[in-house]
């Protein structure tokens, strides 16, 4: 099971050691928060739950999700010569490589369970960003609320902080960071190469071969 699944794993145990990282850290960071504001501190259930924490955890799952699913579809039709993240430049050098196994029902079935099918990958990413974003927007606005509060001052709706810069500053930043990486990886595979990567061209391909 680990040689078939040992990629999954790890990254799962990976996720899970992270998660539990800034769990922690944030618990301890926020209640050091409140306690310099003379506010009352946070059990670790009552952080959970917490616009601190919901808003940063979906804030950054957000911008992975709209950075897989832009990636996903603008694949599909952009090229990039050279990069081992793009597929040829002449679509009759693409092969498409399906080894013997049962084909997935929505194939057999046909019609539009095969059409949904096709474009699945980007629709569950779609979903996940839209979950995510309204997620972030949710948590971010009770921590908004919470600390507008604190200070005396009247505590906005939802629909103005939707519309605030310190809402879509927290948006942005992390987005922009994601296609900064995604840029990086296309771009750093024209030249690059990491022996027995699929994420590279062999190491003997020359800078120009589109492709893995």
């Amino acid at each position: 099971m680990c040689k078939r699944n040992g990629l999954s794993i790890v990254l799962l145990l990976l996720l899970l050691c992270f998660l539990g990282g800034q769990v922690w850290t944030g618990f301890l960071a926020h209640n050091q928060e409140l306690a310099d504001a003379h506010r009352t501190s946070l059990d670790l259930w009552e952080y959970l739950q917490s616009g601190h924490f919901v808003s940063a955890t979906f804030e950054n799952w957000e911008s992975e999700f709209l950075q897989m699913g832009m990636y996903v579809l603008l694949t599909v039709t952009l090229r990039q010569k050279g990069s081992a993240e793009s597929r040829p430049l002449d679509e009759a050098q693409e092969e498409e490589r399906v080894e013997p196994g049962p084909t997935p029902w929505a194939v057999r079935k046909g019609g539009l369970w095969k059409a949904l099918y096709g474009h699945s990958l980007a629709i569950t990413f779609g979903a996940l960003f839209v979950m995510s974003f309204s997620l972030h927007l949710a948590g971010s606005w009770r921590a908004e609320v919470e600390e507008q509060l604190a200070l005396g001052q009247p505590a906005p709706t939802c629909w103005e902080h939707l519309w605030s810069s310190s809402f879509w500053f927290e948006s942005f930043q992390n987005w922009q960071s994601e296609f900064l990486a995604v840029l990086s990886l296309v771009i750093l595979t024209i030249f690059l190469r990491q022996k027995d990567s699929p994420q590279s061209k062999p190491l003997a391909a020359p800078h120009s071969q589109t492709g893995d």
